[in-house]
């Protein structure tokens, strides 16, 4: 029986903390999404095959991982590479389980994910596949994780120091223009490493009483307004960390959506996610569709086509079922 995976994208809001100055290294948060999503079948078989070039990595991956001969991968839908929404380790997780399912392992995604190579600085994307739902990870020890990441495999997933579901009635709207995918593998590590070494702790400061004082009670108490601001905010203060190397607080043009959808009067935050270029607007399901107008108007001015969809928050994580 052909074993199936299918996981939601997340959204990345932000780290806690990018400081050497501090006790603990990153920390971040993040929201897993119901919608776009990857799908992947798996078969066992005597070597790994598969026509997707990145599945077929993550599968001879997940393979040596799992110590099987190999397996046959098929992925039935994908998800946008790299802008925003967390494809790569969404695809090394949902191939490593649809694998192991086949061979009929346990797949332990947490246990095994830093030998996947992920979980290596945020934990939200492993959190999200495990479980869905707002996700604050603990980040890691500064003393393990300084400038450069480990080797793959010695780290450990960071921890969720808090996890809640977003209530039903709020809404994403998620932009993503049509430029070039956002920072991701060597040329991320390069970027992350240089914000590292000059980041100012007071950043961390702030950020600190922003998920105290407005993210965590907002999504606690459904305060849509609350979680939203708080969100942005967390966004915003990330962009001083990253400025010099995405070119502003947003990477261009991210920036010019998010300038226009947050003066919208239904909108209670907008953002980017990790390095973008996709933008989020959080709405409740009343105003999604004028919000949705909201976003495409404002890709138009900012002289780029792209895609706009209304999507809920996922309260569960990858599924799994034969086929």
């Amino acid at each position: 029986m052909t074993v199936r995976v299918s996981a939601g994208a997340r959204l990345h809001f932000g780290f806690c903390n990018l400081s050497l100055a501090t006790d603990r290294l990153y920390g971040s948060l993040g929201v897993a999404l119901d919608d776009p999503r990857v799908v992947v079948d798996a078969d066992p078989a005597d070597a790994v095959r598969c026509e997707d070039a990145a599945a077929r990595e993550a599968a001879e991956r997940a393979c040596d991982v799992l110590g099987v001969d190999g397996a046959a991968v098929a992925v039935r839908d994908s998800l946008p590479r790299h802008v925003g929404f967390g494809s790569g380790t969404q695809l090394a997780l949902a191939v490593y389980a649809a694998v192991a399912r086949a061979h009929d392992r346990d797949p332990r995604v947490r246990e095994h994910a830093p030998a996947l190579g992920r979980g290596g600085r945020s934990g939200v994307g492993v959190a999200a596949f495990e479980s869905g739902g707002f996700v604050l990870d603990a980040g890691h020890p500064t003393e393990r994780f300084t400038t450069e990441r480990p080797p793959d495999g010695s780290w450990t997933v960071p921890g969720v120091s808090a996890r809640h579901r977003i209530p039903d009635s709020w809404r994403f709207v998620l932009a993503v223009p049509d430029v070039e995918p956002g920072k991701s593998g060597a040329d991320e590590d390069a970027s992350m490493r240089d914000v590292v070494e000059r980041a100012d702790s007071s950043v961390a400061d702030r950020i600190a009483g922003v998920v105290l004082r407005r993210v965590l009670p907002g999504v606690v108490d459904g305060d849509l307004a609350a979680f939203g601001d708080g969100i942005a905010e967390v966004g915003r203060l990330n962009g001083r960390w990253y400025a010099d190397e995405q070119g502003g607080v947003y990477r261009p043009p991210a920036g010019a959506l998010v300038e226009t959808l947050r003066e919208h009067a239904a909108v209670a935050g907008a953002g980017q996610s990790s390095w973008g270029p996709a933008v989020y607007a959080l709405t409740d399901a009343a105003h999604a569709t004028e919000v949705r107008a909201a976003a495409s108007d404002a890709l138009g001015e900012a002289g780029t086509g792209g895609d706009v969809r209304v999507v809920r928050a996922a309260s569960d994580g990858a599924r799994v079922s034969e086929v």
